[in-house]
């Protein structure tokens, strides 16, 4: 199933889906630009395709690698293309840069994810796609766009099978060039470092590199591109580099089909087994934080039903116009109990209703409490003695003028 989308029809742009299936393994993100044409890009979609993976394919205009707008427009409308799958269904992603692929769109793609740019995504489609990039290919690229390189390549390769004279040909070649080298002088040594730096940020993401190129490639040369995998290892990027003797740029696949196939198999399965490694950690995380939120709220609970219990326990029910004395809790904060006239001074009277209760002179109260049970209680002064969870419980204790008289009269109760 193909879906094409086009950015901007007028601007020569396309975005569109090369393969589009339900049962895939995951997604390949193809940046080509002019140097590649429909043919090689279908062969490379039919790669893909055969190995299970869809495809969805960027096909940069010329001028992108040299207008940074054009490039960050393009990078705006294929990644709203990504989310819109990613979020009905997570996979595993892999960005395939081919040639200048990397300078026309590649490079906005990943300033736009690293929220470097004045255009951001919402934290939650950054997070998405930052936990589904799984990998990097870079086959050709990435290419320094120097100035050098501007009059080299400053010609559409469209513009060679122009009909006319060649000589007119060849003047209207040199004048873009001209422009083009131009624009490198004024502008382009400031957009060539944020190029750079752009590609070597994505070593953040955590992904593998297969990066392959030869030294046949004058368009790539290898020792820029051989400078690209020290700076990713020196920052800890897990890079495989692959020369391919021989080659032309962007002829590694048509000159070794089965090397680069397995190339390209081996760095796929690795990024699917990154991208179940990570939906696994990232389940673990989420049930961590659920059972960290079920125990506090199980903590809450204890301490309300801490509460409510200590509360209860201050509760004595006593007959109707009985009074008891709260002591203050100052006479406990050392650990000491204060005299009879401090005691006098700190106890506040606490007036009860009167509950539904059981008279303990009736005769079920005599079978449920003894039948030792005083008749006369008044001038018994009833303290709290001891502590039950920082609260004091109560005692009973008569008061007696008689203070050498040691049988000391005790309730049952």
């Amino acid at each position: 199933m193909v879906g094409v989308g086009n950015s901007n029809s007028s601007s020569g742009d396309n975005v569109y889906w090369g393969r589009k299936e339900s049962d895939c393994k995951g997604i390949v993100v193809l940046f080509a630009w002019v140097s590649i044409n429909d043919k090689q890009l279908s062969d490379f979609i039919d790669l893909y395709s055969s190995i299970g993976w869809n495809s969805l394919v960027s096909h940069s205009h010329f001028v992108n690698a040299f207008y940074p707008e054009r490039a960050m427009s393009l990078a705006f409308f294929l990644l709203d293309q990504l989310l819109k799958e990613l979020q009905s269904r997570p996979r595993p992603v892999v960005f395939v840069a081919f040639s200048g692929g990397s300078k026309a769109c590649l490079s906005k793609v990943f300033q736009i994810i690293q929220g470097t740019c004045e255009g951001q995504l919402e934290v939650d489609e950054s997070h998405l796609l930052k936990s589904c990039i799984s990998g990097h290919i870079y086959d050709s690229g990435p290419i320094d766009f120097t100035s050098d390189f501007c009059a080299q390549f400053g010609l559409h390769p469209t513009l060679r099978n122009m009909p006319g004279s060649s000589k007119l040909a060849s003047w209207f070649a040199k004048g873009i060039a001209s422009g083009l080298d131009g624009l490198c002088l004024t502008r382009f040594e400031s957009q060539r470092a944020e190029y750079w730096q752009a590609l070597n940020s994505s070593v953040d993401l955590g992904s593998p590199y297969l990066i392959l190129c030869s030294e046949n490639d004058d368009l790539a040369p290898s020792q820029v591109i051989s400078n690209f995998v020290h700076r990713l290892q020196d920052h800890g990027g897990d890079v495989k580099f692959v020369n391919c003797h021989g080659s032309s740029h962007l002829g590694h696949y048509k000159h070794y089909p089965i090397q680069y196939r397995a190339a390209v198999s081996n760095l796929l399965e690795r990024s699917a087994l990154l991208f179940s490694q990570r939906t696994r950690e990232l389940g673990q995380r989420v049930g961590m934080d659920s059972a960290h939120d079920e125990i506090s709220e199980l903590i809450c609970d204890l301490q309300n039903v801490a509460v409510n219990s200590n509360q209860s326990l201050r509760r004595v029910a006593v007959g109707p116009c009985d009074h008891f004395f709260l002591p203050s809790s100052a006479q406990y904060s050392n650990g000491q109990e204060s005299g009879p006239l401090q005691d006098e001074q700190k106890e506040r009277q606490v007036v009860l209703s009167s509950p539904p209760s059981i008279h303990a002179h009736s005769v079920l109260g005599q079978v449920l409490f003894d039948v030792c049970v005083p008749k006369n209680v008044e001038g018994w002064d009833i303290r709290f003695s001891g502590c039950l969870n920082g609260q004091p419980l109560a005692s009973a204790r008569k008061l007696s003028p008689f203070r050498s008289f040691k049988g000391k009269r005790r309730s049952r109760l």
